[in-house]
């Protein structure tokens, strides 16, 4: 059985990390290259960064400060935020990225997802899918979850896996910065209809919310960032409960 893994997040706005509740009143965390080399030296399985208002801003992803990460880096780095094209894509690679998160422009323009692929892997390819519960469904937002699409997100990860995307980014927006817990149904009903790697994200608050998502939510990664940014758990205390509990985790 793959190791679970343990993967930080960096959002990003205005050049520093931020976070908030349910995507809204964003406070500042940090400065990122500082943050990736703790994470990196503290036994992270990888890194993501989220330029979370380039979509809404409509411009590119911070290039620049990419590279300043992945610089600082030795473990594999994920990169999402603004991107609308195949020469994006290879833009962000070209600094340092290992893999890349599309979210808007896959919802806009699926065929993005095939060309992708085709040009660059599929292993280098993520599809964020970010989804808040309406009743009896998960709609799939986009703009950095403040537009609705009206597709629902059981069906469009399928669509996603079946254009050819390696793995899932999986926010529940609801959960998201509440600490209360991940979305386990949507997660546990996302990872059983895919064959692609799902890491969850968004509700990280205890040790026990990370073990549940990664059993209970059948996910294959546990995405977190206020308790990392915050101080209230390390990365290693994290793994060594896992560890604890039998999870198959990568030892630091």
């Amino acid at each position: 059985m793959l190791a679970k893994r343990i993967i930080p997040c960096l959002d990003i706005k205005d050049n520093r990390v931020v976070k908030g509740i349910h995507f809204r009143d964003l406070k500042d965390a940090g400065d990122p290259v500082a943050q990736a080399s703790i994470y990196d030296e503290e036994g992270a399985d990888e890194l993501v960064f989220l330029d979370i208002t380039a979509s809404k801003q409509k411009r590119k992803t911070l290039i620049e400060l990419v590279r300043r990460i992945a610089d600082v880096l030795t473990i594999p780095f994920t990169v999402g935020g603004g991107i609308k094209s195949i020469d994006d894509i290879y833009d962000i690679l070209k600094a340092g990225a290992d893999k890349v998160s599309i979210n808007t422009s896959a919802v806009k323009n699926p065929k993005l997802i095939e060309k992708a692929v085709f040009e660059f892997g599929r292993q280098c390819i993520v599809v964020s899918i970010d989804a808040l519960k309406k009743n009896e469904w998960y709609e799939v937002y986009i703009y950095g979850g403040t537009k609705p699409t009206r597709l629902d997100a059981y069906e469009w990860s399928k669509k996603v896996v079946e254009l050819g995307a390696g793995e899932i980014l999986l926010t529940s927006i609801d959960a998201d910065g509440a600490q209360k817990g991940y979305d386990i149904e949507l997660t546990k009903n996302i990872s059983s209809i895919v064959n692609v790697p799902v890491i969850a994200s968004g509700g990280a608050g205890t040790l026990k919310h990370i073990y549940d998502v990664l059993t209970i939510g059948k996910a294959d990664a546990a995405l977190m960032a206020s308790i990392l940014h915050y101080g209230k758990y390390s990365i290693r205390e994290i793994k060594e409960y896992l560890l604890s509990r039998g999870i198959n985790v990568r030892p630091i």
